[in-house]
């Protein structure tokens, strides 16, 4: 899977009350998750970040508490796809249940700045600034994890693989 779109740049430690404030949590609607996406952090983010683009973080992201309503914040407001330094464990295995992808790449996000064009090969884990012309490689997404992103996140895959009497 390729994605490509423009970077939005955050720093260290983002943590889900930054990603989505607990203010926001009497829903689960999607939609209004997205609206206020960030909005601590960059107020104008929600407003700003187009379908496909990509959000690049520094150590840490997604520490804080264990709410599913982050990545789901995140995927709503259009970003494809998070890269970071390293991820909370817990936001990590959320953003795969939620269908959100992400990769680890320190030397990516060491790079990358807000505005520059990214285009990333989940397969491969090939990361392209293509603003800067410089390539990167982290880890690909193992193959279980990409069919969870394909299916839209861990209950349409389980209901895709029941229905289908896996």
């Amino acid at each position: 899977m390729s994605l490509r779109g423009v970077c939005h740049k955050f720093g260290d430690h983002i943590d889900t009350d930054v990603i989505i404030p607990a203010r926001y949590l009497n829903t689960s609607d999607p939609a209004e998750l997205a609206r206020h996406c960030m909005e601590d952090a960059d107020p104008g983010f929600a407003a700003r970040v187009k379908k496909g683009d990509l959000m690049v973080a520094g150590a840490n992201f997604g520490c804080g508490s264990s709410r599913e309503h982050a990545p789901i914040a995140i995927k709503a407001a259009g970003v494809a796809v998070v890269v970071a330094e390293y991820f909370a464990r817990i936001f990590y295995r959320n953003a795969f249940n939620m269908g959100l992808p992400i990769l680890e790449c320190p030397e990516a996000v060491k790079d990358a700045a807000s505005g520059d064009t990214l285009s990333v090969d989940l397969s491969t884990g090939v990361i392209v600034n293509e603003t800067k012309g410089r390539t990167y490689q982290a880890a690909p997404v193992p193959p279980f994890m990409q069919e969870l992103l394909d299916a839209g996140g861990l209950m349409a895959y389980t209901m895709k693989t029941v229905g289908a009497g896996r």
